[in-house]
């Protein structure tokens, strides 16, 4: 193990990411504040909420999804990547996208559109029941 507590080819792979987006070491002030949310006493109590700023760009990144401190940096510094890589290329990051596409699906329907499906769905029927065998009189 490392710097981080995660495998020698992922720390490797990112130490190589932030190089090739020009992230130095010495650009980034770390600090380690207590987490919020659920955790009741051990939230409370710990600081493994790990909380990055990337000074040339001023990007922020808080990141506590592992009771880890060591986890939570090399996670953080993860998300600074996507961050930065975001803003280089001028791309909206996959995460951002996700969110926004989950979003979208969730939206209610508008009055208009749910029309339009239900008279496409009574045209359907429609033509369904003319394929229909006449009923034999009984």
């Amino acid at each position: 193990m490392g710097l981080f507590n995660v495998s020698i080819e992922k720390e490797r792979a990112l130490l190589q990411r932030m190089e090739r987006l020009g992230i130095r070491e010495s650009d980034i002030t770390e600090r380690f504040v207590k987490g919020s949310g659920h955790g009741g006493q051990k939230i409370n109590k710990t600081s493994s909420c790990v909380h990055l700023t990337h000074e040339p760009s001023g990007v922020e990144v808080k990141c506590q999804r592992d009771r880890s401190q060591s986890l939570n940096r090399f996670l953080a510094r993860r998300e600074l990547c996507d961050k930065i890589e975001a803003l280089v290329e001028g791309r909206r990051a996959e995460r951002e996208q996700a969110i926004e596409k989950i979003r979208r699906q969730k939206r209610k329907r508008s009055k208009r559109a749910k029309q339009k499906m239900l008279e496409g769905k009574a045209h359907r029927a429609g033509i369904k029941a003319g394929r229909r065998s006449p009923s034999r009189p009984e």
